[in-house]
């Protein structure tokens, strides 16, 4: 890091020093017209005057507004250099997304508008403070879209372009908000996976695997470098930016097969330009949002999820999205209906070996919707953004020509057949595909937990289906303190059999972090398959294993889990193919006492003396917390849910 003195800081050339002090400004003349002049508030006629300073051709100026928002991240030179690096691949492309849109908006003799809120990277924060921002980003995300939306009140429709962990959810419940607006979400899409090395969530395990001696400094080097194998878009895999992406064409947001579309190439530019003349089309129809996202299309969604085997972070979004949109939130009692009734058919990581690049070529959303269709399990009148109903999308899909070519581009280029990345629900019954989660209950989770129960290592699973497990607690309040223990070779360090217990890191103390850099840890180190987590925190959407999250009510609020110490006997039992699940504590050290007993012994337990937030949780995001518990809490979605909030601080006052 250089340092320059003071001179370098504070002089410059002298050929910097001639300023002007008046500029001829922009040629021609605003096409007002008197009754405009005389009806009009004064915004928009300075808009216009703005919009011509900006260089428009002040001749256009009276075209049709659409407002294009981006999540835009770097700043990237025009042969795709980087001059000012972004915070993730997710992001950093997405600006051409946008230009290809606003070409096609101009094309159309529309005015385009740009506007951006980036985004965090949750790869990035993995085991660091930045973490304790990343779940309540998501609202203030939200905000910020909804006012610039606001903000620009001659929009006659708005395209959302997004994609990754934080940023897309956010976008969604932007757009879901504007109810009487046409809205389009355009995905940003999917990274490439290299063509030799490993994807973007195994390679979050390399430090685990180099403390165990699993790999050497040179192999973790390596693969460290080359898991990206294209500049742009979101992981290779169906975590949480990828699922966002499946939901929010599952919801009709966005034009059929543009989920996981790859970043950079002519198909994913192409999409946005057909994005934007969706909205013009929208705009001049009068259809609005509140005609596309309902209850049937987030029903249809939670069906989609399910059979995509998605991110466990959606249960967070999809109510939030909900909400947003003025809709009943879905409870876990819905989800665990949908999970119950909806066969996974997709088989991509983490929980199958496709990348999602793969899933796009397969057919997408729309091959799946194919074969829940057959099912009955959709609701095929719902409106979609572009401009039909879910049926007669789906008709077009099965008889294009473009599913064709790409089903035929992913034989040829890979050598695997479409049928074995999107399956029918004959062929993943044969395969042994099981459906996405379970919701265990029992005295250590009463309120519920939530497990990705497809992603546990089969191999510890029974040959019933059911995935059993007692073993000694090993408590931690913070992670990185529960990461220490699981690369530590000698006594003291995790073990085979097990339980690690990770407390006070839901809302109230750490912003409800992502432990993917524990799940990572154990899902690629040769004995982690045989240790369960169970915790209040949540899991990325890539994480896998016997990880048992979302556990409520969380430690600080009271809940049980608090009350949990070393060595305590922990039960835990998964059925794979029934949904059903329990958490339970039954007994401590060599004595098992079994359930009902466990629960009288929590409930003659202080809680710990250690519960605490953790000391570097930021007051934004305390007080985020503190919303959203009033809101709903996490099962709810972990939203602002003002009436709520409004009628708790009355009452207080009162």
């Amino acid at each position: 890091m250089t340092s320059l003195g003071f001179e370098h800081i504070v002089e410059s050339d002298r050929q910097f020093w001639r300023v002007e002090t008046a500029g001829a400004g922009p040629q021609g003349s605003l096409p007002l017209t008197a009754k405009m002049l005389l009806e009009r508030p004064s915004g928009d006629i300075f808009g216009w005057t703005q919009n011509a300073g900006m260089g428009w051709d002040p001749r256009e100026l009276g075209r049709p507004q659409f407002l294009m928002l981006g999540t835009q991240g770097g700043i990237r030179a025009p042969d795709g250099r980087p001059i000012a690096l972004g915070y993730h691949t997710g992001h950093w492309e997405i600006g051409l997304l946008m230009q290809a849109a606003a070409e096609e908006l101009a094309r159309l003799e529309c005015l385009p508008f740009a506007a951006f809120c980036s985004d965090p990277c949750d790869g990035r924060t993995q085991g660091t403070v930045g973490m304790l921002d990343s779940l309540a980003y998501r609202n203030d995300a939200a905000t910020v879209f909804r006012r610039l939306i606001r903000s620009l009140p001659t929009r006659r429709g708005v395209l959302g372009v997004a994609t990754c962990d934080k940023g897309l959810p956010a976008m969604m419940m932007a757009l879901a908000t504007m109810r009487d607006l046409p809205c389009v979400l355009v995905p940003g899409g999917v990274t490439l996976p290299p063509r030799e090395g490993e994807d973007a969530g195994k390679v979050q395990s390399i430090g685990a695997r180099f403390a165990h001696g699993e790999l050497s400094l040179e192999q973790a080097a390596d693969l460290g470098c080359r898991a990206c194998g294209s500049p742009g878009g979101g992981c290779q895999f169906l975590g949480t930016a990828a699922t966002s992406q499946v939901i929010g064409e599952a919801l009709g947001l966005s034009l059929p097969h543009s989920a996981l579309s790859p970043s950079g190439q002519p198909i994913w530019t192409d999409m946005a330009r057909r994005s934007a003349r969706a909205v013009v089309t929208l705009a001049s129809r009068g259809l609005t949002v509140r005609d596309v996202v309902t209850d049937a299309a987030v029903a249809n969604a939670m069906v989609v999820h399910a059979a995509f085997g998605g991110s466990t972070n959606l249960l967070l979004h999809v109510p939030a999205i909900a909400h947003a949109a003025g809709l009943r939130r879905p409870t876990i009692e819905d989800w665990m209906a949908v999970n119950r009734r909806v066969p996974r058919l997709v088989d991509t990581l983490p929980n199958g070996p496709h990348p999602t690049v793969r899933a796009f070529l397969a057919g997408g959303v729309p091959e799946v919707m194919l074969h829940l269709r057959r099912l009955g399990l959709l609701d095929l009148d719902v409106l979609t953004v572009s401009g039909e109903r879910l049926g007669r999308v789906l008709d077009w899909w099965e008889a294009s020509e473009r599913r064709q070519v790409l089903r035929t581009r992913l034989r040829e280029a890979d050598g695997i057949d479409p049928d074995d990345v999107i399956m029918s629900p004959e062929g993943a019954h044969a395969r042994g595909l099981t459906s996405t989660v379970t919701f265990p209950r029992g005295n250590l989770a009463p309120e519920g937990a939530v497990i990705k129960s497809t992603a546990i290592d089969p191999s510890v699973v029974d040959a019933d289906g059911v995935y059993r497990k007692t073993g000694p607690a090993r408590v931690f309040t913070r992670e990185r303190d529960a990461i220490a223990a699981i690369k530590h070779r000698g006594p003291g360090g995790m073990k085979a059999g097990d339980v690690l217990v990770l407390i006070c890191r839901g809302p109230l103390g750490a912003g409800m972090e992502e432990i993917y850099q524990i799940t990572a840890a154990l899902r690629h180190l040769s004995f982690g398959k045989h240790v369960a987590v169970l915790t209040d925190a949540r899991f990325s959407g890539v994480s896998t294993g016997a990880c048992i999250g979302h556990v409520g009510p969380e430690a600080l609020a009271g809940g049980p889990i608090g009350r949990v110490l070393d060595g305590d006997l922990i039960r835990i039992v998964v059925d794979r193919h029934r949904l059903v699940g329990s958490v339970d504590l039954v007994g401590h050290g060599t004595t098992e006492v079994g359930p009902e007993e466990g629960t009288r012994l929590l409930a003659e337990r202080p809680p710990r003396a250690d519960l605490a937030p953790d000391p570097d949780l930021p007051d934004d995001t305390r007080l985020w917390a503190a919303l959203q518990q009033v809101g709903g809490g996490t099962w709810g979605g972990c939203v602002y849910d003002v009436e709520a909030i409004v009628a708790a601080l009355t009452g207080r006052r009162s």
